[in-house]
């Protein structure tokens, strides 16, 4: 009996031991999805295994690009794997050394990576885990979206970990800044969800009523509150109309992680009323932008600049990944008339920007993005060209209140690898480069983020109404190679920090063609999710 006590004793000893080993190997890491593990880094080298969403992970190298990391599973598998499939901040990426195809790096034998401590754990057993929130999310009061929110923790924040359900989908335990509740585990990362205990209930839940509402602090100077936005890095998504099994497979397929929707907000709404939708988003794995978008009639109410602040800021307080401060301002169909100008709009930006960020830092502030055009011959009551309102914006001081510089490209009709050729002549805003040229010329100072980015194609649908004509011979293979050249070249410029593609899946085509440019054609294909996935 004895001895038997001491073998158990010793591989209990050695099972802590790899377990730390585990642990502390290097930065640690989880699958957002379902993920193929190969023996170099790109799909045209073997598959080794395929890893489930929430296997946990130790990266320890990458290669050149970023694309591609080499890292280990807690089951000692090692090998190469998409970079946009796991949750690891661009930060750690990029503090990775750079490995060569043929590597065979021991993932335990990498520099541990520091981590701020824990608070322990107020429920249940002593601390078993440490995990990382990937993405803001809410906590509830129990294992599932069918509990309440109890609490919120933001992208970055760490959650102490004593047990999880019977599943293995939700975890119990304590966030960094005290609260308490259950976190679905696919957004948090460094947790070994196999060693944790599987427990049940809610004791000493710490109550979190939603933050109270922040008064707008004047405009003039961006608020002092710290910005934890992600900067730098690459991340794709597409604007939905709404996020079914079809259309999330294709989004998939095409390798997005962020979903945007546009929502139309009239004085006196509720922030409420985009919580659906942020949860949505969450709980089917993306990250969400919200473009809100006021009415042109209500902008010159009284107190209307406040109010509009103090519902982003709300739904800023709901988890929102990202919100676009508008859309096309330059053009009267979305201001009222004789009123465009880039520097009221930089007093509505200002507003928002100061209340997004008082009630939650992490959430990434664009500009609204401008209508790309030249009709204007300038500015003039109707409307002003792009070139003209974002060089007025600039002036006004809008960097100061933006993360980053919303854009528009939706009006091509040859690659983005071109920068002349267009039929039409050689205004800027027919091609890719004159667009990132242009609008980094005026402002620089911030990246950009493409809140459309397009090509329209009537390939089975049938002919394009007069305004839209010049897409006529765009072809559905054009427009799957032309958004493959475009996300590649975005991906590679390290001035793009998210480019949506608009769009995939809208339906109707009449005045505004908005199905020509969907990605999910009419007959259920999507050649552009294969050639963005490839």
């Amino acid at each position: 009996m004895k001895r038997i006590i001491t073998v158990v004793v010793i591989l209990l000893a050695l099972l802590m031991i790899s377990v730390s080993v585990f642990a502390q190997g290097g930065v640690a890491a989880s699958v957002l999805r379902n993920l193929s593990l190969r023996d170099g880094p790109g799909t045209n080298f073997n598959r080794v295994a395929i890893m489930n969403a929430g296997t946990p992970l130790v990266i320890s190298g990458r290669d050149a690009s970023g694309i591609w990391l080499y890292g280990s599973t807690s089951s000692g598998q090692t090998g190469w794997m998409s970079a946009r499939h796991v949750g690891i901040s661009f930060d750690n990426i990029a503090a990775l050394p750079v490995l060569g195809a043929d590597a065979a790096v021991s993932a335990a034998a990498a520099a541990p990576v520091a981590q701020a401590a824990a608070p322990a754990v107020s429920a249940g057993q002593p601390g078993a885990g440490v995990g990382t929130a990937i993405s803001n999310l809410n906590l509830r009061s129990g294992p599932g979206t069918n509990f309440g929110r109890v609490g919120r923790m933001n992208r970055g924040e760490q959650f102490a970990v004593d047990g999880r359900n019977a599943a293995g989908n939700w975890v119990r335990g304590v966030s960094s800044s005290g609260q308490s509740g259950w976190a679905a585990a696919a957004y948090l990362s460094g947790l070994n969800l196999a060693t944790l205990p599987v427990v049940d209930g809610l004791p000493q839940v710490a109550s979190a009523a939603p933050p109270p509402a922040a008064p707008v602090a004047p405009v003039g100077a961006p608020v002092n509150v710290p910005n934890t936005a992600a900067a730098g890095g690459f991340e794709l998504g597409g604007h939905v109309q709404g996020l079914s099994d079809r259309t999330i497979g294709a989004m998939r397929q095409a390798g997005m992680s962020w979903v945007k929707f546009q929502l139309r907000y009239s004085q006196g709404q509720d922030p409420n009323s985009a919580a659906g939708l942020i949860a949505d988003a969450h709980s089917k794995g993306f990250r969400v932008l919200l473009g809100i978008v006021g009415l042109r009639d209500q902008v010159n109410n009284g107190n209307y600049f406040n109010d509009y602040a103090n519902f982003v800021g709300g739904v800023a307080a709901l988890g929102a990944d990202a919100i676009e401060v508008w859309n096309e301002q330059n053009i009267d169909r979305e201001w009222p008339s004789g009123q465009i100008d880039p520097g009221r709009y930089t007093q509505l930006l200002a507003a928002a920007y100061n209340a997004i960020k008082s009630r939650n830092p992490g959430t990434l502030v664009i500009s609204g993005a401008l209508a790309p055009t030249g009709f204007f011959g300038g500015c003039n009551a109707n409307g002003c060209d792009d070139a003209p309102y974002i060089s007025g914006m600039a002036a006004a001081g809008a960097a100061n209140y933006m993360d980053c510089l919303g854009v528009h490209y939706n009006e091509g009709i040859i690659s983005p690898t071109q920068a002349s050729g267009d039929p039409r002549g050689g205004h800027y805003t027919r091609y890719y480069p004159g667009m990132v040229n242009a609008y980094l010329g005026a402002l620089g100072s911030r990246p950009l983020c493409f809140t459309e980015l397009g090509y329209l194609s009537p390939e089975g649908l049938g002919s394009l109404p007069g305004d839209f004509g010049w897409a006529g011979g765009t072809s559905v293979g054009q427009q799957a190679q032309w958004l493959d050249e475009a996300v590649n070249i975005a991906r590679g410029s390290g001035r793009v920090r998210l480019l949506i593609v608009w769009n995939v899946d809208f339906t109707a085509f009449g005045s505004d063609p908005m199905a020509g440019y969907a990605i999910i054609r009419p007959d259920g294909s999507c050649p552009a999710c294969a050639a963005l996935g490839s």
